[in-house]
């Protein structure tokens, strides 16, 4: 086994790095600090690895820079409730709602395409971005593409930028890691060090 596909994608994680919109990064840390200071509480909304994702960046967001923060992917209870009763179109919307969202408060979107009305994917995150927006609420996101819904909608959104097309998913999904890691790890919003 040769190491050509290692290379390939290791390459790519490289020309991402050096593009990412790093004036965008700092308007989302000034972000979740307002947010933070305002008593807001933070929502991370993902499915599938993102959902993984939403779950350790809570971890993260709360720990390290003590701001309130959830996951409603957590809940599973509460999670296949909701779709079994009323679907999973609304299942982030309507966690939003009994939440009781304020202007106050965030919403993270991590997605590899950000949802697409007319697709019809993703669109229970599609619903909690317009829930959201309804509330007054910021709308933050790390996705893989340009031209979905949560790209088009947020207030602040940083583009994982795709160097290989068959390589999306795993890319946009790992980056989404890496954007967080360097929210959390950022001295203006890091209120606890990390152990190691």
């Amino acid at each position: 086994m040769d190491n050509a596909h290692f290379e390939r994608f290791f390459d790519a994680a490289t020309r991402i790095c050096a593009t990412l919109d790093q004036d965008l990064l700092s308007r989302m840390t000034e972000t979740l600090l307002a947010t933070r200071e305002a008593g807001g509480r933070l929502f991370v909304l993902g499915v599938g690895g993102s959902a993984g994702n939403a779950s350790h960046a809570v971890n993260d967001f709360r720990k390290l820079c003590g701001i309130e923060a959830y996951a409603p992917t957590d809940n599973v209870s509460e999670l296949t409730a909701r779709t079994n009763d009323e679907g999973w179109e609304t299942v982030f919307q309507q966690w939003l709602r009994t939440s009781r969202g304020r202007a106050d408060d965030a919403v993270l979107i991590f997605s590899v395409g950000g949802g697409n009305k007319e697709r019809a994917v993703s669109i229970n995150l599609v619903n909690a971005i317009d829930e959201a927006l309804d509330r007054d609420m910021t709308v933050l996101a790390v996705v893989g593409r340009a031209d979905g819904y949560a790209a088009a909608k947020a207030d602040v959104c940083i583009v994982v930028p795709s160097p290989e097309p068959d390589l999306v998913t795993p890319l946009s999904e790992a980056f989404q890691a890496l954007v967080w890691h360097s929210l959390v790890s950022h001295p203006a919003l890091q209120t606890n060090k990390t152990k190691w």
